[in-house]
């Protein structure tokens, strides 16, 4: 009569184990009779990410994802590992993080090479408490380009930070080092320093009008609703072009976008002497004649977003891991965070399993190849 299958869940805890390596010793009897050449032989020990270390690429893999791809920090890991009878310490699973970072810093160098020669690079920076460094602000830089949405060969989807312990524009000028294409920013001054040409964000633009309707109240109707409903339609013409060529976007938005453009700088110059310089209207008009011949930028070129949300959205999974572990201790250990952000993020930005992908990268980098091309992400076979 057939049969009835029905399917349920389980879950299998975690298990460690213990990896062996013998190396059998020979020795030579000629050599021992005749007192020549090495009398022992005995194979190397294989490349390890740490030499002489105990941990192994998948163990250490793991260790750096759940930290700074979950944000479990390094005492809630010790407390794990000791629930199954390991004995793994946060000072030595940090210093572990921080040789696995000075091990992927020449792949963290190739992607940084590779961002520098895109046409367009997205920047945001944010505050990061350090415990011991010299001045009390210290800020993670990141910079990226491409898509973390979409897949084209065509456009290299990259996401790295930089640690200073400074907010100076001097961070970027020397990060950038005579870049001299588009650099997507809000409207932080230290930008303007660099050697690129500036895109505006419309999305910072349109927050500081929806903030000047809010303090309408509710359901009335004001002069913030005339930008808020030219700067709507901008953003639906930009979801119709999702998909479509840079040359495609250039031509619609020089036939539709331009003219609400237009129209919206139009508006805010005839009105800003109207409504008082320090209400929450007033800000938002001053931001957009400071920053209009930025927030205009995206009509040259179908390359560049209308928007910074790209810099936004990478900055975030360094927001949501600070939040679980407050604070990096040094400078070094800020650095470090740095590069292995970096190498994950660039890694989910491809569609790539990051644990597979760092313990792939630690091996072999423990090799030391030549070359690193084989391990950037859009070159990476998953296995």
């Amino acid at each position: 009569m057939g049969e009835t299958r029905s399917e349920k869940l389980e879950f299998v805890p975690a298990h460690i184990k213990v990896i062996e390596t013998i190396r059998p010793k020979y020795t030579c009897k000629q050599c021992e009779q005749t007192g020549t050449g090495n009398q022992v032989k005995i194979a190397p020990m294989p490349a390890t990410p740490i030499p002489k270390g105990i941990a192994t690429s998948s163990l250490l893999s793991q260790i750096i994802s759940a930290k700074y791809q979950y944000g479990l920090p390094l005492y809630r890991q010790e407390k794990m590992f000791n629930e199954y009878g390991i004995k793994l310490s946060r000072k030595t699973m940090s210093d572990w993080v921080i040789r696995c970072s000075e091990l992927l810093s020449p792949l963290y160098d190739e992607l940084k090479t590779k961002l520098l020669s895109q046409p367009v690079i997205h920047a945001d920076e944010t505050p990061l408490k350090v415990i011991k460094a010299e001045r009390a602000s210290s800020y993670m830089w990141v910079y990226c380009c491409g898509s973390d949405t979409e897949r084209n060969k065509d456009v290299k989807n990259i996401v790295l930070y930089d640690y200073h312990n400074s907010r100076a524009a001097a961070c970027v000028v020397d990060y950038l080092d005579g870049y001299e294409g588009y650099l997507q920013v809000d409207g932080y001054a230290a930008y303007g320093k660099t050697e690129a040409i500036l895109a505006g964000c419309m999305a910072h633009a349109r927050r500081k009008f929806i903030d000047a309707k809010t303090g309408q109240g509710k359901n009335k109707t004001g002069k913030a609703d005339v930008a808020l409903n030219l700067m709507g339609k901008l953003y639906g013409i930009e979801t119709s072009l999702k998909g479509k060529t840079a040359e495609e976007k250039y031509r619609v938005r020089q036939e539709k976008s331009k003219i609400i453009i237009d129209k919206l700088h139009g508006w805010v110059i005839d009105n800003k002497d109207k409504v008082p310089p320090k209400s929450k209207l007033g800000e938002a008009m001053t931001y957009w004649c400071n920053q209009a011949h930025k927030l205009t930028t995206y009509l040259k070129d179908g390359r560049i977003n209308i928007d910074n949300n790209r810099a936004e959205r990478a900055v975030k999974p360094f927001v949501i891991g600070r939040k679980n572990w407050l604070f990096s201790n040094t400078p070094r250990g800020a650095t470090a965070s740095a590069i292995l952000y970096s190498i994950i993020e660039s890694a989910r930005a491809n569609g790539l399993l990051v644990d597979n992908y760092l313990q792939i990268c630690l091996e072999e980098l423990a090799k030391k190849p030549e070359t690193h091309t084989h391990l950037l992400p859009w070159n990476f076979k998953q296995g």
